[in-house]
């Protein structure tokens, strides 16, 4: 006789994965069967399988039932009664919701009136081509297969078709080094997915038929990944249906089930929806972007394109883009943007877009294979974050000197069990390869709290950032530590690797990991497998409490590398994902700096090096408090490196100090921004007016090309980081009144916080533009630092009106013909 309980799912999001494995991992422990049914949907489903659980589409209010059958029954419906009322309404919270939208086009490509589609970008960059289409796997048009004349032949077909699939993808993982052998390997695991097996199995004897039994199977797992509330198991639905579909090919040939057409030109692929086996087919040459209707940061595709930098949007509006295919289109990767049915002006903005990032690509050339290093000599090195492996290669093309933070938890996420050992192994020696013995430090898995990874079914928490994350989990998942630090320690023997343990805050948890370490290393020497004896061991500081025993931990670690978002958050007490609160999480706070300067101060005393991780380390404008704080080591996301090292090596150790000194006796962090700018603009010697802001005779042909121009020139001279945000602030006071002067002159102006430096920009124009009514000849942009220009900006801009009335000054700066010249003349009548 079963036994069963009536209850009531008050899940805000209902039972999505998270849930799901909450509910199998306690069933599990019970050989009854136990079968879980929602009332509303008249849905049964195994409550030992997520799958199963999923596909009742139970949400929030529905009354379900749990029927529990078998020898163990009684203590199974105790446990389950219990289960239920206590903790099952506390395995799931209110998903943050999620800020979509999309701000405001740059001036100068808005006035341009330019035909375009909205959508969400995932990775960044800007391309032209064609209009492709790609059509996505419908299983739904897929219903005439022949049939051989027995179910046996059948299932031998569909036998052979998964054992020669596991063979082809296996061939593919071996023969590639990058992001795809990720992918590849998930697609593997589905295809040995027992369900998966078992499901293709039923179908087939069902069916009678291969073909029908895989689309069966396709559209079974389908639904039930497709009704969950986790992204990520959405996002393996079209996995999913990829294997299916390569399946099929296997028994009916690429004949009936063809590969995508070979590229012939330059394309932008638009699709409702496209498998990571797809996109691997499209000659990366002529794949210049990507336009997906579904996809998200998870997806295998999206995380594909990233890795061949290829400029991807998704949440397209595929339909709308139908009418132009074959015609040229502009993908902008940075602002979410397809521009169609483009014009002359929307071209040449593009045009001047790519030529400011190879000229900036040109300019920091130099820096690639520098050491980073202040004028005076010091060194510091500059290191690269990356979560994947193939990630090195282009970290190191981008001039980093090491990596910095290896983080180990994307390995463990996007997949449906953990890593093996060799995995694990042969992940960490192709970052190897790419090191050619420079160092790399492996940060172990920070995982839990806000990076939850399925199978672990670690329950949510209310406050994820104080909770049952990284170190704190490993005693209860110590198989799954030992088995990293293992692949750790064995790949060390083929270059030069760094443990690092994320989220310490006391000694014994450094005299457990160590204690740990040691005892793989002797299982290691009693194997006979070889690893660097000698290699390192370090920790995140993180933690506030690691301050006030830096001294112990100074006798037991050889490196601290501090993780600048999260102490800045535990030390300041604000929730940074916390709107409300944002306001006071501020790294320049000198609270914040203070502590800083006290952990380099002790971990150089007992002779050990620290470095900073956090995205503190790739402010530019901070990087002068950086240096007085005596860091060794900055790590940073690879874009930032050689723009680093460039601002790096104009910088003297001594004034950073002085300035350090200064900041932390500041009472706000207002006063230390106020500070920054100052020093800034003091710093070395770079005058107001110089040759490397002023243009004689470009090919600018409207006012939206000269601002365009003229800032994005300010970006490439050093003076500027954010030429957009600046040239924003100049049409702001465009709005108010056109600064036409007459006489064929413009000064347009500003003070903004976005001019480091602040500068007299010139443009002596081949041909006249319109300028509001007038035509001009001659731009004079004034954009001077808000925080130290005082009454500066009025008395430049006045006495500059001053000068044009006079026609001798006028006849003299138009007939000019070298930025020398100019400069020489704004010198001596501004007396600069």
């Amino acid at each position: 006789m079963s036994l069963q309980i009536q209850f009531i799912c008050e899940l805000p999001n209902g039972v999505h994965a998270r849930p799901a494995s909450h509910v199998e991992a306690v069933c599990k422990n019970f050989r009854a069967n136990i079968q879980w049914f929602n009332e509303r949907t008249k849905a049964t489903g195994d409550a030992k399988s997520v799958l199963s659980l999923i596909g009742t589409n139970t949400i929030k209010g529905d009354i379900c039932q749990l029927t529990i059958e078998g020898e163990d029954e009684q203590v199974a419906f105790e446990r389950l009664q219990a289960y239920l009322e206590k903790e099952f309404p506390l395995c799931d919270e209110v998903f943050a919701e999620v800020d979509d939208s999309i701000g405001p086009l740059p001036r100068s490509l808005a006035n341009l009136n330019p035909k375009i589609i909205r959508a969400k970008a995932v990775c960044g960059g800007s391309a032209k081509g064609k209009l492709y289409l790609v059509s996505g796997v419908d299983f739904t048009k897929m219903t005439d297969f022949p049939t051989a004349c027995s179910v046996d032949q059948e299932i031998e077909e569909l036998q052979s078709a998964v054992k020669n699939l596991q063979k082809f993808i296996e061939m593919q993982i071996s023969l590639t080094n990058d992001t795809s052998k990720d992918i590849l390997s998930a697609h593997l695991a589905i295809l040995n997915d027992s369900q998966f097996n078992q499901k293709l199995a039923e179908n087939v004897v069902e069916k009678g038929n291969a073909g029908k039994a895989i689309v069966a199977t396709a559209h079974y797992f389908s639904e039930q990944l497709k009704a969950s509330n986790s992204t990520y198991l959405q996002e393996r639905e079209l996995d999913i249906r990829d294997i299916c579909f390569q399946l099929l090919q296997k028994i009916y040939g690429e004949a009936r089930f063809p590969a995508k057409k070979a590229l012939q030109e330059d394309v932008i692929c638009v699709a409702e929806e496209l498998t990571p086996s797809q996109f691997l087919e499209l000659d990366k040459k002529y794949l210049k972007g990507l336009l997906l209707k579904a996809g998200g940061t998870t997806s295998h595709t999206v995380i594909l394109a990233r890795s061949f930098n290829i400029p991807t949007l998704v949440g397209v509006d595929t339909q709308s883009l139908v009418q132009y295919l074959g015609q040229n289109v502009e993908i902008d990767g940075e602002l979410g943007v397809i521009c169609y049915d483009l014009s002359d002006k929307v071209n040449r903005y593009y045009q001047l877009e790519n030529a400011l990032q190879i000229n900036l690509r040109e300019k920091q050339k130099s820096f690639l294979d520098q050491e980073g290093r202040t004028v005076d000599g010091t060194k510091v090195e500059i290191a690269a974050n990356i979560a994947h492996p193939m990630e090195a290669q282009t970290a190191f093309s981008n001039g980093a000197e090491s990596i910095g933070l290896f983080r180990t938890e994307m390995l463990y996420m996007d997949r449906h069990n953990e890593p093996s050992e060799d995995e694990l192994y042969n992940t960490f020696c192709q970052a190897l390869e790419s090191a050619k013995n420079r160092s790399i430090i492996v940060r172990t898995f920070d995982i839990g709290g806000d990076k939850p990874v399925e199978y672990l079914n670690i329950p949510a928490e209310n406050n994820p950032f104080l909770g049952y994350r990284a170190v704190r989990i490993y005693q209860e998942f110590l198989d799954l530590f030992r088995t990293q630090l293992k692949a750790i320690l064995r790949a060390s023997a083929h270059g030069n690797l760094k443990i690092m343990i994320p989220m310490i805050s006391s000694m014994e948890e450094i005299l457990w990991v160590k204690e740990e370490l040691m005892a793989i290393k002797q299982q290691l020497r009693v194997e006979k497998i070889p690893f660097d004896e000698k290699i390192q061991l370090g920790i995140m500081l993180e933690v506030p409490s690691v301050i006030f025993i830096i001294d112990q931990c100074c006798e037991e670690v050889d490196f601290f590398s501090i993780g600048s978002n999260d102490l800045t958050q535990y030390l300041l007490a604000v929730d940074r994902d916390n709107s409300k609160v944002t306001k006071h999480y501020n790294s320049l706070n000198p609270a914040f700096l203070r502590g800083l300067d006290y952990i380099v101060e002790k971990v150089h005393h007992y002779g050990k090096w620290v470095g900073i991780c956090g995205e503190l380390g790739a402010k530019g404008s901070v990087l002068p408090l950086l240096v007085g704080l005596g860091l060794d080591e900055l790590s940073m996301s690879s874009p930032n490196i050689l723009s680093t090292k460039a601002r790096l090596a104009k910088l003297n150790k001594a004034e950073c100090r002085i300035l350090l000194n200064k900041a932390m006796n500041c009472r706000t962090a207002l006063e230390v921004e106020h500070l920054l700018a100052q020093f800034t603009m003091s710093q070395g010697d770079v005058p107001m007016i110089s040759t490397d802001s002023i243009t004689v005779n470009p090919d600018w042909q409207s006012k939206e090309e000269i601002i365009k121009g003229m800032t994005d020139k300010l970006l490439i001279a050093e003076r500027c980081r954010y030429p957009r945000k600046l040239a924003e602030d100049i049409w702001a006071r465009e709005d108010v009144f056109s600064t036409a002067l007459g006489y064929g002159f413009a000064i347009p102006h500003t003070k903004s916080e976005h001019i480091e430096q602040s500068t007299i920009s010139v443009a002596k124009l081949a041909t006249p533009v319109l300028w509001g009514e007038e035509q001009v000849n001659f731009v004079i942009m004034l954009t001077l630092n808000k925080h130290s220009a005082g009454d500066q900006h009025m008395r430049i801009f006045s006495k500059l009106a001053r000068r044009i009335m006079h026609e001798t000054f006028r006849n003299q700066i138009m007939n000019a013909q070298s930025a020398v010249e100019i400069e020489q003349i704004l010198k001596t009548e501004l007396e600069i």
